[in-house]
């Protein structure tokens, strides 16, 4: 199948969904979401680059530099989405508002649903198993029937997975329509560390077990994991995935803390902030300072990566609202 053909053959689904049940879908938003409690947080990190690590590894920016000094920050009362914005989710959204479709799904096809694929002939069903689909077996030889079977339990398992490939303006528009915004840097830390300034979010040893992180593992073939995965990795306050998966887009540019002395050419309204590292590690390595609650990174709001996704937060106007 051709680019032009699956461009059309895209159109054509975001024609035919229909928007049934959008009431209850943004029910459904709010009713996941984590109320974190007002009060102080110890943010940053006071910690050294003593064995010069950052140079051994070939990091972009030295180590730590930017997350000093290590301050306290009162935060209001708010809520921050429990998981990392699904798939299903944004699909909702798209649709709903005719938004761009994700360069991930793109290339995956995610958003081709069986009532579409159905009008394809058996020549291009197979072609998509092979090369969009990733389908077991022998797709060559799978009648139609077969095909579009296997294709729609590929479609299922991805709706649950993070979307990625999404710029920071698509995240903030999705938080937007969903009567939310991207969370501060500060929120997102803070739900990640607890009030005990946790290097991780579940502790403050590095646990391998408890998280994605370096390619994923041979369960997860897309790589990301489904956003309710790993409990034993939560946070103090039960927010799933804040280190591993996905990367996530925060709501702010990239810069100095107070007080901080440490210089910065990216500083400025250029880069947005990015938190939480992502399943696909550096290289071949899986180095536990890039999952650390503390670690800062950042790039243009215009980029978008398959490991970059989201999640989205909203005030708490009182104890008992969403």
């Amino acid at each position: 199948m051709n680019t032009t053909s699956q461009r059309r053959l895209l159109l054509f689904t975001i024609s035919l969904i229909c928007f049934a049940n959008a009431g209850s879908a943004a029910a459904e938003l709010d009713a996941e979401m984590v109320l974190i409690p007002a009060g102080e947080f110890t943010m940053g990190s006071d910690k050294i680059d003593e064995e010069k690590r950052a140079q051994e590894f070939g990091s972009i920016k030295p180590w730590y530099r930017d997350e000093q000094p290590q301050h306290t920050v009162q935060l209001d009362a708010y809520y921050i989405d429990r998981y990392e914005v699904s798939n299903a989710r944004y699909r909702t959204f798209v649709i709903q508002t005719n938004h761009w479709v994700p360069s991930t799904w793109r290339e995956n096809g995610f958003l081709m649903t069986r009532r579409i694929l159905d009008f394809a002939d058996l020549k291009t069903l197979r072609a998509l198993a092979e090369e969009k689909y990733d389908i077991d077996g022998a797709p060559h030889l799978m009648n139609k029937v077969e095909l579009l079977d296997a294709i729609e339990a590929r479609q299922q398992q991805r709706e649950n997975l993070p979307v990625g490939g999404v710029t920071w303006r698509d995240a903030d528009s999705y938080c937007r329509w969903a009567g939310k915004r991207l969370p501060s840097e500060q929120e997102w830390e803070k739900a990640a560390r607890g009030v005990k300034a946790l290097e991780f979010p579940w502790g403050s040893g590095w646990e391998r077990d408890k998280l994605n992180a370096s390619g994923g593992s041979d369960k997860w073939p897309d790589g990301t994991a489904p956003i309710d995965a790993y409990p034993e990795g939560v946070s103090a306050y039960g927010v799933y995935n804040m280190a591993g998966n996905v990367m996530e887009w925060v709501g702010d540019w990239y810069g100095a803390y107070p007080g901080s002395d440490y210089q910065n050419s990216a500083f400025g309204k250029t880069y947005k902030v990015v938190r939480g590292g992502s399943y696909g590690g550096v290289g071949h390595y899986t180095i536990s300072h890039f999952y650390r609650s503390a670690y800062r990174a950042y790039y243009a709001p215009d980029k978008a990566f398959d490991d970059l996704g989201f999640r989205c937060a909203k005030d708490a106007l009182s104890p008992t609202s969403p």
